[in-house]
């Protein structure tokens, strides 16, 4: 029997490719309800490892390059790519992008509009990342869950692991040393005038932005990255810029409905890349950062690669930390 601390993204995953290795799993955790405390509930969702590479290392599109496969035999994923955009006076942050990033085709004001008529005439040039996904991450957990039970993990909710582990996936709670806290702050808005089905970015000179529809004329808009500990609420600052954002990629934005606000401690290691740390007995899969939706079933295969090297086939170089 291999036990989990941490039903979140990281521990989920993990116990599926646990399962799916042929392992007896029992995962713990002390929410009542499956993402109820997973910082995951906050996140975009994207499986965009090209994108990515804007502000990550090589390594996060070797990780991520069959994340939308992997997902999408768990949970609905959308491929519709991830379209770019910058306003003009930002023009030299989509060169930028451009030389950091690969994947991608430049497009014009007319490529724009055709790929979403909602942003005809709004941007002149763009770059569109076509092999990009993007899921839903509250729906992702909760078919994850079920797909772990499927194959015979037992999910104890509302109850504390045992003193001792196997896998440690609790996030910022886990006691690791050089494990810090990265605040991401994100709004759920709903208009039911604008209509947008890929994943949009838009960049600003500070940081990219990204809106991600949800499907029903909610959109999730997020972006922010705070080197903070704090746990508050969204704070005037985060809400102005990201609806600010949401404005500038299509002013009718200014008339949809802020249904949530919400704001969580991603967990990140000094090169905000995840890996596994062992500690006495138990392993830590940790450190997933931003990239959590698109490296956790490379990281999850190797958990399972490190319980049972005999009976997996991973092709990703292990990253650890004994």
């Amino acid at each position: 029997m291999i036990t989990i601390a941490g039903a979140g993204l990281a521990g989920l995953t993990s116990a599926l490719e646990l399962a799916r290795a042929g392992a007896e799993v029992r995962v713990y955790d002390t929410c009542p309800e499956i993402g109820e405390g997973s910082v995951s509930r906050f996140a975009g969702g994207m499986l965009a490892p090209w994108c990515e590479r804007e502000n990550a290392e090589e390594e996060v599109i070797t990780l991520g390059a069959r994340a939308a496969d992997w997902w999408a035999d768990i949970t609905p994923v959308t491929r519709r790519g991830t379209l770019v955009i910058a306003p003009a006076r930002d023009a030299a942050e989509l060169t930028r992008f451009a030389r950091r990033t690969s994947g991608y085709r430049e497009v014009d004001a007319a490529d724009i509009g055709s790929l979403e008529p909602a942003l005809a005439g709004r941007f002149s040039r763009g770059l569109f990342f076509e092999a990009e996904a993007h899921l839903d991450p509250r729906r992702a957990l909760r078919d994850l869950a079920g797909a772990a039970q499927a194959q015979g993990v037992e999910i104890i909710l509302g109850a504390k692991a045992p003193g001792h582990i196997d896998l440690d996936c609790t996030g910022i709670q886990a006691p690791l040393s050089d494990l810090r806290p990265v605040r991401g702050e994100m709004a759920m808005l709903h208009s039911a005038e604008i209509t947008i089905s890929r994943t949009i970015r838009l960049l600003h000179p500070r940081i990219p932005l990204y809106l991600v529809p949800r499907g029903g004329g909610l959109y999730m808009i997020g972006g922010t990255m705070i080197e903070s500990s704090s746990e508050r609420a969204v704070t005037l600052r985060s809400l102005s810029e990201l609806l600010g954002a949401a404005f500038t990629i299509h002013p009718g934005f200014a008339e949809a409905s802020v249904m949530e606000t919400g704001a969580g401690l991603r967990p990140a290691f000094p090169d905000n890349l995840p890996r596994l740390h062992q500690s006495g007995d138990t392993i830590h899969l940790n450190g997933l950062y931003r990239h959590g939706f698109l490296l956790a079933p490379a990281m999850a295969t190797q958990v399972a690669k490190h319980f049972f090297p005999e009976r997996t086939n991973a092709n990703h170089s292990e990253r650890t930390n004994a």
